[in-house]
């Protein structure tokens, strides 16, 4: 292996000493960073990396920063919970370099650096680069390390090179960048020690020869202690699969089919049909548990403990809290009975942005993440396939309510198809364990109220009107 293949990282202090007050500027601002509105006290390296160096036409640099930030105040934790009270995060930054910037790459600019070993150059964000990325894309073609960074790939799959690369305007918790029409990279923002679920679950799907999921093609991860470190103290850093061309996302494809007066229960069953394969190839790839009664009162107290949370930061969610909580107590009541469920690993934050229909009519599910604000541990642990289920039913009602045109019974007729079509390959339909999906389907409720109230107040009544339905009767049914 070459010299340039394994060079150690640059005098990570140093660097990021002068990019120190550019990145306390600009982090904050980028959407995929967390604890918005708290500044950062302290920025330090975890690994910084020369991927190419400054004296390029670009430079590259690869860093892990590790920000820390003040306690949130009382009242944020009580309405953001366990991401709110942890003010120390790892993040990921792919950095250009250059003596100038061109016009081009204006809206990537970071800053520029005034001291330090990269005085007098500009920094800025590299996805936004079509040739840093295409660069890029050449690294992750070619097993091996690079300082800290480990580079794999599947054998079975030709990456051409050459390929022209974009990046998605879109980005949520991370960012994305298409190459060609043919590949994506997903870039993971916010880091932790550990294997992501994201590139974890899409493997061992691919092992299962399940379609429904694109398979991993390379990907890469980071080595911040040594070589020598085990897998469950390496940092998953990104993974390129095969990109959807002409894909419709199933949220916007949702919204233009009521728009246009026209039937989406076809298409939702199509979509039950699809996540009753992924989770059946799930529970023959990985364990599966039996939740006894102890694991049943645990998540039923959890339940609880977040609408507790939620009620005492949402005075709207206030009224309903004694009626939502005898959701829980079902569950934990039929547990305490000696009823028993089987858990499993599971997509974590299924809704319809995480559905793709290709030109050939077939759904794929994508982003096996989970919620990124919960702990990696948290989001690997099995769970029942109501939790998914549950997120599914939850995203018509948000279709519904966001589509120009009102379509009265859109959502419920939606939801009922996509339970039938869950049904017609898992062999059961989730409305015929009501307790368990009321629990889930009020526990997801519960937390939309809670995110809406801080970030999206306009859409607060979107979950009350559930929190409502969950409230009085027990049932996920609306008039949308």
């Amino acid at each position: 292996m070459s010299e340039a293949a394994t060079r150690p990282s640059v005098n990570s202090g140093a660097l990021l000493a002068s990019l120190d007050p550019l990145l306390r500027a600009w982090l904050p601002r980028q959407r995929w960073f967390a604890g918005k509105g708290r500044p950062i006290s302290v920025l330090e390296p975890v690994a910084v990396t020369e991927l190419l160096p400054a004296g390029s036409p670009s430079g590259l640099l690869h860093l892990l920063v590790r920000t820390r930030r003040p306690m949130a105040p009382a009242q944020d934790i009580a309405a953001e919970g366990r991401a709110a009270e942890r003010a120390t995060d790892c993040y990921q930054l792919l950095i250009g370099v250059r003596r100038t910037l061109p016009p081009h790459l204006a809206p990537a600019l970071i800053g520029h650096v005034t001291e330090g070993p990269l005085a007098g150059f500009t920094v800025y964000e590299a996805l936004h680069d079509p040739r840093l990325m295409a660069l890029f894309l050449e690294r992750l073609r070619m097993p091996g390390r690079h300082g800290v960074l480990r580079f794999e790939r599947d054998p079975g799959t030709d990456i051409p090179s050459g390929l022209a690369a974009r990046v998605l305007a879109a980005e949520q918790s991370n960012s994305s960048v298409v190459y060609g029409d043919t590949f994506i990279l997903k870039l993971f923002r916010r880091v932790m020690p550990g294997v992501n679920p994201d590139l974890e679950l899409p493997l061992r799907l691919a092992e299962r020869g399940c379609a429904r999921v694109p398979a991993p093609a390379a990907w890469f991860h980071a080595h911040p202690a040594g070589g020598a470190s085990p897998a469950d103290e390496a940092y998953g850093l990104g993974v390129v699969q095969p990109y959807l061309a002409g894909a419709d996302d199933g949220w916007e494809l949702a919204l233009r089919m009521i728009g246009k007066g026209e039937d989406f229960t076809g298409e939702a069953r199509a979509i039950g049909r699809a996540t009753a394969e992924v989770h059946r190839e799930l529970a023959a790839a990985l364990p599966t548990v039996t939740l006894g009664r102890a694991q049943v009162e645990l998540i039923a107290d959890g339940m609880a403990e977040r609408l507790t949370s939620a009620a005492r930061a949402v005075p709207a969610l206030r009224p309903f809290a004694p009626a939502l909580l005898t959701a829980y107590e079902a569950l934990a009541d039929l547990g305490g009975e000696g009823q028993s469920w089987t858990a499993q690993r599971v997509h974590g934050d299924l809704h319809l942005g995480q559905c793709l229909r290709s030109p050939d009519g077939g759904w794929s599910l994508i982003d096996f993440e989970g919620e990124p604000a919960r702990p990696l541990a948290e989001r690997r642990l099995p769970q029942p396939t109501a939790r998914d289920v549950a997120g599914m039913l939850r995203s018509f009602d948000y279709a519904a309510y966001s589509a120009e045109l009102r379509a009265p019974g859109w959502a419920k007729d939606c939801r009922a198809a996509y339970c039938v079509g869950y049904a017609d390959v898992a062999g059961r339909d989730p409305r015929t364990d009501p307790v368990l999906l009321r629990a889930h389907e009020t526990d997801k409720a519960v937390y939309e109220v809670l995110y809406e109230a801080r970030h999206r107040p306009d859409w607060l009544p979107v979950p009350l009107a559930a929190v409502r339905r969950l409230a009085g009767n027990g049932s996920a049914d609306d008039d949308h």
